[in-house]
C-alpha cells in the first residue's frame, strides 16, 4: 500500500524499509528524507525504494570517491570498488593528460579521475543514450565531453595514439550468471552495463583490439574483473600487445587489470577478429 505522507516519520520510514528487506533501513530511511523537498516527494521516494528501485535512483546521486554523481533511472550505478579502479588510475595519471572513459554510464570514473588529476583531457563515451544523457551532467561540468555510440566509434579521430589512461568499466557478468544478480541490477539497469557474454569477455576482447591504436606510447588500458576472470582476461590484453599487471583490493573484493602500450615503437597495431586474441 502507497505511503501516506502525514505519517511518514522517521521511525515509520525505517520500519516500511525494513520491512521491504532493505539492510540498511535506518541509513537509508535519514537519506530518503534529508532528499525529500515535500512530503509528496518524500512519499514516493519510500514506496520507489520498498518497491525494489536502487536507492541510488531513488536519491537520484551515488556518493563515488568523495564525489556527489547524478544517477538516472535506467543507469548503472557506480560500484564503491570500482573506486580502486580509479585509485589504480590516479596513481598513472599526470596533470594535463588525455584520459578516456569507455562505457562511461553515468561518468563516475572520469569524473573522479578528472577530480584527483589537475587539467587532464576527459573524453567520456557509451552506447546507451540515458548514460550518455546522465554522464553529460557529470562530466561536462569537470571539464570533459561526452559522445553517444559504440566503444570507440564516437570518438574524435585526433585522440588516435594519444590517450594517456583508457578507463573501461566493460560489462563483464557472463550472459549465463545475470539471473543471479540482485534485483536491483537485473531489474533496474540497463542489460548492456552488465551482460559481457557468454564467458562475460566479450565486451572486453573488442576493447583490447582496439586500444593500441589509440593509446600513447605508455598509455594504460584500466578495466575492472572478476577474480575469476582475471587470468583469462590479462592474457586477452597481452595477445593484443599490452603488458598486464593485475592489481587486487581484497577489502572491496576488487581485481582491476593494467594494461600498458610499450613506450617504443610507432602507432599500435590493433588485434583484430580471427587473431589469437579471440582464443
Amino acid at each position: 500500500m502507497p505511503a501516506s505522507p502525514s505519517l511518514l516519520t522517521l521511525p515509520t520510514v525505517i520500519a516500511r524499509l525494513r520491512a521491504a528487506g532493505c539492510v540498511f533501513a535506518e541509513d537509508e530511511a535519514r537519506l530518503i528524507l534529508s532528499a525529500a523537498r515535500t512530503p509528496g516527494e518524500l512519499a514516493s521516494a519510500v514506496d520507489r525504494r520498498v518497491a525494489g528501485l536502487p536507492l541510488e535512483h531513488v536519491l537520484g546521486r551515488a556518493e563515488f570517491r568523495g564525489l556527489r554523481i547524478l544517477v538516472d533511472p535506467g543507469v548503472f550505478v557506480p560500484r564503491r570498488r570500482t573506486e580502486f579502479l580509479v585509485d589504480r588510475a590516479a596513481a598513472l595519471t599526470r596533470p594535463g593528460a588525455v584520459v578516456v572513459d569507455l562505457c562511461c554510464g553515468s561518468g563516475a570514473l572520469g569524473a573522479a579521475l578528472a577530480a584527483a588529476v589537475d587539467g587532464v583531457e576527459l573524453h567520456a563515451a557509451d552506447i546507451d543514450p540515458a548514460a550518455v544523457r546522465c554522464a553529460r551532467r557529470n562530466v561536462v561540468p569537470a571539464g570533459g565531453r561526452v559522445y553517444e555510440g559504440d566503444l570507440y566509434e564516437p570518438l574524435p579521430a585526433a585522440l588516435r595514439g594519444r590517450v594517456d589512461v583508457l578507463l573501461a568499466n566493460v560489462p563483464y557478468v557472463p550472459t549465463g550468471e545475470i539471473g543471479m544478480l540482485p534485483a536491483e541490477a537485473r531489474e533496474h539497469e540497463a542489460r548492456v552495463a552488465l551482460d559481457g557474454g557468454e564467458d562475460g569477455l566479450d565486451v572486453l576482447r573488442r576493447v583490447a583490439a582496439q586500444a593500441p591504436q589509440w593509446l600513447a606510447p605508455g598509455g594504460s588500458l584500466l578495466f575492472e574483473t572478476s577474480e575469476d576472470q582475471a587470468p583469462a582476461a590479462a592474457e586477452t590484453v597481452a595477445r593484443c600487445g599490452l603488458v598486464p599487471r593485475v592489481a587486487v583490493d581484497e577489502e572491496l573484493y576488487a581485481t582491476v587489470v593494467v594494461a600498458t602500450r610499450p613506450g617504443a615503437g610507432g602507432p599500435g597495431t590493433a588485434c583484430g577478429p580471427g587473431t589469437p586474441h579471440d582464443g
